[in-house]
This record gives C-alpha cells, sequence and structure tokens, in this order.
C-alpha cells in the first residue's frame, strides 16, 4: 500500500526490516511478500520455516528459484544449505521440510498448486 500513487514507472522501495512476518495456513511457515503481480503471479517473497515445519505436498506451475539464507531446506531430491541457490522447473512436485529452521528468498511466476 506504501507504494499507491507513485508512477507507474516510479521504483519500489521495500523496507523489509519494518515488514512483519505473516502466518501462512501451514504452521510454522511465515511469510514477507516483497513484490506480487496479482494478474501475472508473479512474487518474489522471503519465507520463514521454523525448525521442523512443512510445506506440504505442492506443484510449481511456473519455475521457482530459491535462494537459503539461513538454515536448510528439502526435499526428496536433496537439500539446499545457506548461501545455496535451488530452482525446479514448471511441473516440479515435492514436500518441503526444514530440520532445523530456514530463511529463504524465493521467486515464483505463478502461484504454486497445493494438495493438502
Amino acid at each position: 500500500k506504501a507504494h499507491e500513487g507513485l508512477a507507474p514507472l516510479a521504483s519500489r522501495y521495500v523496507d523489509v526490516d519494518s515488514m512483519p512476518w505473516v502466518a501462512t495456513r501451514w504452521p510454522g511457515v511465515d511469510i514477507k511478500v516483497l513484490m506480487e503481480d496479482k494478474q501475472s503471479g508473479l512474487m518474489t517473497a522471503l519465507t520463514r520455516f521454523a525448525p521442523g515445519a512443512t510445506l506440504p505436498d505442492h506443484e510449481h506451475i511456473d519455475i521457482e528459484q530459491s535462494y537459503v539464507l539461513e538454515g536448510s531446506l528439502a526435499d526428496h531430491e536433496g537439500v539446499a544449505t545457506k548461501g545455496q541457490f535451488v530452482w525446479r522447473p514448471a511441473g516440479n512436485r515435492h514436500t518441503a521440510h526444514a530440520k532445523d529452521g530456514c530463511i529463504a528468498l524465493s521467486f515464483f511466476l505463478k502461484p504454486n498448486k497445493f494438495f493438502d
């Protein structure tokens, strides 16, 4: 809402530290949406997983990219730890788990489809 009234081509500065973490419908998974285009589905977000939190079975409708800032994030194909980057092609389906907690910066071209 802080960006309402800006010129269409003006830069949008986001004070990430002042944004609250918002709980998702999954226990222990919180999010800060940094940028979102609801028309296209494009979204950039910080996701925080409490230790032991799981993001249930979901499919990536388009490419998803994540850079792990803290902790680690795992699925059946591997583990991304602090400083590592993982991307998933459209159609990839998995469950994500953060045994010791995680904060990841993620980029979505379309919203995920969840099967929970």
